[in-house]
């Protein structure tokens, strides 16, 4: 079983969001789209579409979303196959949380790793 395929998000807490996102703009020229974040789709070598996208966000400090970690960022990474890899985590010992979200996103779990970081676990939706 393939485990981790790719990195689905990054997100990262701030003091004062706007004015991070608008250093991100201006310094950095990502586009920072009113949402938070911005989507950086997948390309080959020529530049041609291969199918991904990777979301970048920042937010609030303020929300549970990263709770119980303490950390200022949290890593969403793309899976093949959720249920399995969750299970499979289970049996190795690993704190994974009992919740598994289905969205029109597709479906995500979540686990705690050694240091306590909140790692988010995504398998797109089909299409």
């Amino acid at each position: 079983m393939k485990r981790v395929t790719g990195i689905g998000g990054i997100f990262f807490k701030a003091k004062d969001a706007p004015a991070l996102q608008a250093w991100y703009k201006r310094h950095l020229g990502i586009d920072v789209q009113p949402w938070g974040g911005a989507a950086f789709d997948w390309t080959d070598a020529d530049g041609k579409p291969t199918g991904g996208t990777t979301a970048w966000s920042i937010g609030s400090q303020e929300g549970d979303q990263f709770a119980p970690s303490q950390a200022s960022f949290m890593v969403n990474y793309r899976v093949e196959d959720l249920y399995a890899l969750v299970a499979a985590l289970k049996a190795e010992g690993c704190n994974v949380f009992d919740k598994i979200d289905d969205s029109e996103y597709g479906k995500f779990a979540w686990v705690i790793d050694p240091e306590g970081n909140k790692v988010e676990l995504w398998q797109p939706a089909e299409g």
